[in-house]
Order: structure tokens, then sequence, then C-alpha cells
């Protein structure tokens, strides 16, 4: 099917991103912040680094990188308790993706013994709030990571890459990029890819919601989200640098 072709409720293309923003520094006190915008949702992301390591950690001499996730009470049409003691199982499972995907590109010995913790605050929902979480939350450490290094904390900027996230789904049908809350919540397929600046894949989550889907189709969605990940970590460049920084 042609993807431009295809009529979305916010006129896109099936291989369009919605517009998406990164803005850096928008916290005093965290050493590394990012405001990401993909369309409707948006995230705060800011990093924060600790001497020390996990008691678990602590034999091992590398550094830890974590992530906490959750959406504030009023990121949705209607308003969600605070998250206190109960913690939700999406948002535990949220949280371990964005650490796990910052981890792939971050050499832990060379960090040494430090950890950072990256919050993922979602402010407002409107689909993706796991992808543009990843996404800003690499702007947010390379942001931090920059700042211990200027502190003479680290010799060197301890990132191996860039790591992005961007949905893609089957909806009526068609095969879209970066779905929105309402071709979400009614997608056949729904599928998250995580990748690096190299094309290389973190993490594959794809659920046949209403139905099934094969080999072929399986294809050409990572086709779309390959497609997404690589306008990604270029902005994330655009605004970090990072590239130049080698």
């Amino acid at each position: 099917m042609d993807h431009m072709e295809i009529n979305r409720v916010d006129g896109r293309a099936a291989d369009k991103l919605r517009p998406v923003k990164l803005t850096r520094e928008v916290m005093k006190h965290a050493q590394g912040s990012c405001l990401v915008e993909f369309g409707d949702t948006r995230v705060l992301c800011a990093a924060t680094i600790e001497e020390g390591l996990p008691a678990w950690r602590r034999a091992s001499r590398q550094g830890w990188v974590t992530a906490e996730y959750a959406m504030l009470p009023a990121a949705t049409g209607r308003r969600s308790p605070r998250e206190r003691a109960n913690r939700k199982g999406r948002s535990m499972e949220i949280e371990r993706l964005i650490g796990r995907s910052l981890r792939t590109v971050t050499n832990l010995r060379a960090l040494g013994e430090y950890t950072v913790t990256v919050d993922c605050d979602v402010l407002q929902a409107d689909g993706g709030t796991r992808t543009a979480s990843v996404t800003g939350a690499w702007v947010a450490l390379h942001d931090a990571l920059m700042a211990w290094v200027e502190a003479g904390k680290i010799s060197r900027l301890p990132l191996t890459g860039q790591v992005a996230a961007v949905s893609m789904g089957v909806v009526d049908g068609a095969e879209l990029l970066d779905l929105n809350y309402i071709e979400d919540s009614h997608a056949e397929v729904d599928m998250n890819l995580v990748a690096t600046d190299t094309g290389e894949i973190v993490e594959i989550q794809g659920t046949g919601e209403q139905t099934p889907f094969d080999r072929a189709r399986l294809g050409r969605l990572l086709d779309l989200g390959e497609a997404g990940i690589k306008q990604l970590v270029d902005l994330q460049n655009r605004v970090t640098a990072f590239r130049d920084e080698d």
C-alpha cells in the first residue's frame, strides 16, 4: 500500500513522524535534562549523577545507568492516581526498557563508580510515551555525562553511540509510523523499536493486538521504524553535536 495515500487523523503520511522537538537544559538542578515532544506527547527527562553504586553492583567497579518512569495524574484525559507504594507494572516495564536502552550505548567501565538515574515523567500523553522517553532520556544522559567530564569527574564521555525509539503499527490495514493515541488505541498490530545510530536493534516489542502478522509485514514495519530512528538520531545529534565530540 502506498504510504502517501493513507488518511491519518493529523494529516501525516503513513511513513512520517509527528513533529518532534528536543529542548535541553530545562531543569536547574539536574546535570542533564530534556523536554521531549512527539506531537502532543510531552515527557520531561532529567538525569542526575551520584557517587557510589548499588550494593549488588559494587564488586564490578563499573558504573550504572538506570531510569524511573511515571505519568503525572493529569497526563491523560482522565486523572490517574499518583503512583506511590503500589507501582504500576506498566511503569516498571517501561523504566526497565529505558535503562536497558541507555546502558547499551554507555561504557560502564569508563563511567566509573557513579550511578546515573534518568527520571522520565510524562506531562502529557498522546501515544508513544515510552519511545519519546527513550529518545529524550539519551539527550539528558548525554548532557549529564558531559557536565561530569567538564567538572573533571571523569576523563572522557563514556557514550559509545546514540539510542532512540519509535512506534509502528497496523491501523485499519495500513502500516503506520509513530502512532498517536487514537491510532494506538485501535491498532491491529502494535510495535516499538529501539535502535542505535548505527542501525543496530536494541529491542523490538511487537504484538498482534487484533490480528496476527506475517514475516513480510514485520519486515515492512521494521523498515518504517528504522527510517524513523534515523531521523530521531539525526535530531539528537543536531541538538547535542555528539558526533562532533569524537
